[in-house]
């Protein structure tokens, strides 16, 4: 099995931060090993060809992330 996999960043909906090295905290549409697309947030280096841990979400579980951030008191 091979380590190597693809993804495409196909749009950036915007940054959460920056890390003074360079990283950000970005949103994006990815697909990953030429699949759909799917919501992203996770820390991209700023060339994009390294990547942090992140959290990858259906179009239905971003629909219930943002519903339940709507309900929070922050």
């Amino acid at each position: 099995m091979s380590d190597e996999f693809s993804y495409e960043i196909v749009k950036n909906f915007g940054s959460l931060s920056e890390s003074k090295s360079g990283w950000k905290m970005e949103v994006n549409s990815v697909s990953w090993g030429g699949r759909p697309a799917k919501y992203d947030i996770r820390s991209w280096s700023p060339d994009h060809k390294k990547m942090g841990k992140g959290l990858t979400l259906t179009q239905e579980e971003l629909i219930m992330l943002r519903n339940l951030l709507n309900e929070m008191e922050i």
